[in-house]
């Protein structure tokens, strides 16, 4: 098996399309590592990093996983691409109520551009409001120990080089959905968390060196990040098939229809898309006032840190709520229904019309709400462990979700490359699910 799978990898660069886009991928991947390391100017970023890691918290650190380490080191990407992902959900969360913005989603692709168009603006704009904040607050931070030049000046340059580094980082984002392999938003998150991985692998290996954690505790921690993961792949390719029969039609001489399918409504249709936007949304205002030294905004910025109990419930809670939002985005009911029954199609034993409609929202109802809580068990047991009970558990389990997910629908995509050009794919039987496979 494992040489099979070796031989499967080796055909991927006998694809010469596939082949460039992997390396069109991984060439725009390393500059984002590379630009990840570039400070931005007019700071002393060895102190300030030093200052950060020892009294950013828990906070600080979340947040320092989706930018791959620059937010800590403040480098010219230290908003990463959250930024975009607010800009996203504001505008997603505008189609649903502004009527001019819903008609405009609905016109195909010219809708769609002018959607992203509206996105890009909103992008700038938070990337303009964030660093103008950041700026202040290191002004202020330790006396302004950390700005070499503090004023008008480097306010102005601060915010310039981060919006650019985010608008950069937007574009590359683009570049690779476009002419890369997978979703080039989500494979950046991607490479800046699994970059962060081999230090909490030395990290971890430190704590056993030392004898501050025993190999008991280090198989624990091993079984339970398998276990995470395992429960990860095994429900984010869940599928509940609900099953549609077809009616016989004759067309002239042919005879159409009267073949038995199914409809497959993944239990976790919106993928990690509720924890991104739920850490997003938090990170705003957060990141502001983690910078401000005013003891009431700091009181704040601890209660919204990553194991308080405000955090907690708001994560959760925005988790459940993204889940049926993006569900009810993606998903009509109704129009499943519509189209069913134009092609003559039924669900066994349910009316076609109304009927059918309301069964398949309370079915996608159900399942949506099991995979909303399979999202929020996965995304914060680990922050507890981590946060409340002292487990050195370097591994969160939004990060996790975040690197298999996006890992499956990648190899999904390779694989279905490899199969149209009548290549094996990864798996001997059957094909390899993706989350939205």
């Amino acid at each position: 098996m494992f040489e099979r799978f070796i031989a499967n990898l080796q055909n991927i660069f006998h694809i010469p399309e596939l082949r460039h886009r992997i390396l069109f991928t991984l060439g725009m991947l390393a500059v984002y590592r590379i630009g990840a390391h570039i400070p931005t100017p007019g700071i002393n970023n060895e102190a300030l990093g030093e200052f950060l890691t020892a009294q950013g918290g828990a906070l600080l650190g979340f947040l320092d996983i989706f930018s791959g380490g620059a937010l800590s080191r403040l480098t010219i990407f230290a908003l990463g691409i959250m930024p975009y992902i607010s800009a996203s959900i504001i505008l997603q969360l505008l189609t649903v109520v502004v009527p001019a913005l819903s008609k405009l989603a609905k016109e195909g692709e010219r809708g769609r551009k002018k959607i992203i168009q509206y996105t890009r603006y909103g992008t700038v704009l938070i990337t303009l409001i964030q660093s103008f904040g950041i700026a202040v607050g290191l002004e202020g931070m330790n006396n302004g120990a950390f700005v070499q030049h503090p004023g008008a000046g480097f306010r102005v340059m601060t915010m310039i080089t981060l919006t650019a580094g985010t608008a950069f980082l937007m574009w590359l984002g683009e570049q690779i959905t476009e002419r890369g392999i997978g979703n080039g938003i989500s494979l950046i998150i991607f490479s800046g968390i699994v970059a962060r991985m081999p230090a909490a692998v030395i990290n971890t290996y430190r704590l056993y060196d030392t004898g501050q954690l025993s190999l008991f505790f280090l198989i624990l921690l091993a079984m339970l990040m398998v276990g995470v993961i395992s429960a990860i792949v095994f429900l984010e390719s869940g599928r509940r098939k609900i099953p549609v029969q077809y009616a016989k039609r004759v067309i002239g001489r042919r005879v159409y229809g009267g073949q038995s399918t199914h409809i497959p409504l993944k239990i976790n249709t919106a993928g990690v898309i509720p924890p991104i936007f739920a850490s997003s949304i938090i990170a705003f205002p957060a990141t502001i006032t983690g910078f401000i030294q005013v003891p009431w905004v700091q009181n704040i910025s601890r209660q919204l840190a990553p194991g308080s109990f405000l955090y907690t419930v708001l994560y959760v809670g925005l988790i459940v709520f993204f889940c049926f939002f993006y569900t009810a985005v993606v998903l009509n009911p109704v129009d499943m229904a519509d189209n069913m029954k134009k092609y003559g199609g039924f669900i066994p034993g349910i009316r076609p019309g109304q009927r059918t409609s309301d069964y398949i929202y309370q079915v996608l109802t159900r399942i949506t709400f099991v995979g909303a809580l399979y999202l929020a068990v996965v995304c914060v047991i680990p922050e507890i462990l981590i946060y409340k009970m002292g487990v050195p558990f370097f591994f969160g389990g939004t990060s996790l979700l975040i690197v298999i997910g996006v890992g499956l629908d990648t190899a999904q995509q390779i694989e279905s490359h490899m199969l149209t050009r009548h290549y094996e794919g990864f798996l001997s039987k059957g094909r390899l699910k993706g989350r939205m496979g």
